[in-house]
Formats: structure tokens, C-alpha cells, sequence
């Protein structure tokens, strides 16, 4: 491990009886980074984040919090805090006694306690609610109190259990945009769970994929976007067409229309049969073409800022994603057209 090394999970398996929810996964995170467990439901991140925090012990591997061994120790011996999706404030105390209350169980003095907790919330912008209940606030404000109740602990290592799922869309952008601004000035070493791919990209610099207890990909958002490892991480990973196709010295072929590959979406496959994923805003649907590009509009549903099409590519059918003023909702054919950019390529499955 090296000193940036600052969250690292070697050969950690986790098994329920015969059930193994984690198989022998390893993890390290950077000092002062937030990366981002992402997955459907039952893949284990959650499992991931109760393992570092010591709600779970692992059923074989290490766990390492700044080179300390930690895999025995018990949450209250790690150095981390929890933000949960349940707020889990009490609500028979006061905002300020909420966010105190860690550092009361710590000891400290009630006028430093006092000066921490009005920190806190002025960093969450919640400055001069001390004196307010639960009961007083709103969803949004109870969220942030829970984020200051954390932050008024200054942890090695902070956590977030799907912070923002009982938030509606509006609140959900405001606060993962303030978690993250929070996360970037205090270099707090962060990991977050979620199932909502919108929000690991807004909140992360890395993010992991998991699938069934192992990790399918980690990287940056644009990375796991624009170079899906796997046939899952593509159709994980926002919505695409997946066609066969052949890779031929940089140009790939699709029903018979040939086209050249960006370097990056080749993912180091050689030349033949591959599997070719096409993003529905790469695709335009224009007027002219050959005939290999050639598609039947199958629907056409108006989004507001664009229009969702189905069409029928070869045997196959083609999501298409256009902008109001790029197509024509009369139009029954319609010939393809695809961008480099959102184009890539897979091994068979």
C-alpha cells in the first residue's frame, strides 16, 4: 500500500451460511477521494459499506482504515461516521443537540461543543437553526442536519448508506451538489452507495460497478460510459443497442453499413466479430444514405427536449435519442447515421 492508499479491502469474502454476498473483493481508495458504489439491488454494495464500517465482519480479508488494520475493531474504534438514507435524528432534541450529540458521547466540553455545532451547520448552510426541532424542518433540512451531525465529528472516513432516496428530484440535485462541494473542501475520504447512476456521476471521482458480489469496473463516470468492460456495464450503464458487428483495421462494420471507430471504443479488442454498442443521442436519423443504413421508424414519443424513437435497424430494433428540430415525426424510413462518440465495442458473450 502506498500513504495515499488510504481505504483498502484485501480478499474480503462475505458469506451469509452457504450464501457469498461478497467474493473476494479488493478495494482501495485514495486519500481524500469519493468513490461510488453503484449497482442494482442485491449486489452487495451495501454489504461493502456495513464491512467498513464495522456493522459486519468479514468472513475472510483484511480491511485497512490509513495503514491501520481495523478488520476486528468495532465501529466505534474506526474513525467513521454514517449519513443513512433514514435521517435518524431524534426528535426530541433540538437541531444543535442532534448535531452535538456525537461529540457530547465524546466528552467534549459544552462551549467547544457549541462552537463545533454552529460550524456544522453553517457548512451545510443551516446557520442559526440550533433552537429548531425536527418536527420544524424539512426533508431536505433534516438531510443536512444528519450531513452536519457527521461532519461535527471530523472522520477519517465518511460514508453515505443511499444519503438522497427519500428526496425528490429537485432536493436530490441540491444536496448531492452540496455534498459533494463539502466532500472536495474538507478532503474528507468518502464512499458512497447508490442505485441511481445520475447521482454516483454528480458526487464522484471514481466510480465502482458491482454485479453479484464482484466489481465489474471502476473508473471515472465518462470512462465506465463510453467503455463499458462487459455486455451488463453496457446495458447497466444508461440505455444502448447492442448489434454484431466486425472490427476491420479501425472501421467497424454494422448491417453492412462500414464506419470508423474512435480509438478509445476499441477497448483492445483485435480485428473480427465483436459486439457493437450504439448510445441512442450517437445516432442521428438523416434523409440520405445507403442502403445498409437504412431503418423503418417503428414510434416516436416527444420528451420535451427530445424525441425517444424505436426503429428498426436489420433484425434488430435501434433506440434513438433526437433532438425537437433533427427529425421529422411524420417520417416512416429514415437512414442512420452514428457519431464516434457514443459507439463502442464488446467481445461476444
Amino acid at each position: 500500500m502506498s500513504n495515499n492508499d488510504f481505504l483498502v479491502l484485501k480478499n474480503i469474502t462475505k458469506a451469509f451460511g452457504k450464501s457469498v454476498v461478497i467474493d473476494n473483493l479488493d478495494l482501495t481508495i485514495k486519500r481524500g477521494t469519493m468513490v461510488t458504489l453503484l449497482g442494482p439491488s442485491g449486489c452487495g454494495k451495501t454489504t461493502v459499506l456495513r464491512l467498513v464500517a464495522g456493522l459486519e465482519s468479514p468472513t475472510s480479508g483484511q480491511i485497512f482504515i490509513d495503514g491501520e488494520d481495523v478488520t476486528k475493531s468495532s465501529i466505534q474504534n474506526r474513525d467513521i461516521c454514517i449519513v443513512f438514507q433514514s435521517y435518524a435524528l431524534f426528535p426530541h432534541m433540538s437541531i444543535g443537540d442532534n448535531v452535538g450529540y456525537g461529540l457530547r458521547m465524546q466528552g467534549i466540553s459544552k462551549e467547544e461543543r457549541r462552537q463545533r455545532v454552529k460550524e456544522a451547520l453553517e457548512l451545510v448552510d443551516l446557520a442559526g437553526f440550533e433552537d429548531r426541532f425536527v418536527d420544524q424542518i424539512s426533508g431536505g433540512q433534516q438531510q443536512r442536519v444528519a450531513l452536519a451531525r457527521a461532519l461535527v465529528l471530523k472522520p477519517k472516513v465518511l460514508l453515505f448508506d443511499e444519503p438522497l432516496s427519500n428526496l425528490d428530484a429537485n432536493l436530490r440535485r441540491s444536496m448531492r451538489e452540496k455534498i459533494r462541494e463539502l466532500q472536495q473542501r474538507l478532503g474528507i475520504t468518502s464512499l458512497y452507495v447508490t442505485h441511481d447512476q445520475t447521482e454516483a456521476f454528480a458526487v464522484s471521482d471514481e466510480v465502482i460497478v458491482m454485479h453479484k458480489g464482484k466489481i465489474m469496473q471502476k473508473a471515472p463516470a465518462k470512462t465506465l460510459y463510453l467503455q463499458p468492460n462487459s455486455l451488463f456495464l453496457a446495458n447497466f450503464m444508461g440505455e444502448s443497442s447492442i448489434y454484431p458487428g466486425r472490427l476491420t483495421e479501425g472501421e467497424v462494420e454494422v448491417n453492412g453499413y462500414r464506419f470508423p471507430l474512435a480509438e478509445h471504443a476499441r477497448f483492445g479488442l483485435p480485428d473480427g466479430a465483436c459486439l457493437v454498442g450504439l448510445r441512442p443521442e450517437a445516432i442521428s436519423l438523416q434523409e440520405n444514405g445507403s442502403p445498409a443504413q437504412l431503418c423503418r421508424i417503428k414510434s416516436a414519443v416527444y420528451m420535451g427536449n427530445h424525441w425517444e424513437i424505436i426503429a428498426q435497424w436489420g433484425e434488430r430494433d435501434l433506440l434513438v435519442n433526437a433532438s425537437p428540430d433533427a427529425f421529422n415525426p411524420s417520417a416512416q424510413n429514415a437512414y442512420v447515421h452514428l457519431a464516434q462518440h457514443g459507439v463502442f465495442l464488446l467481445k461476444e458473450e
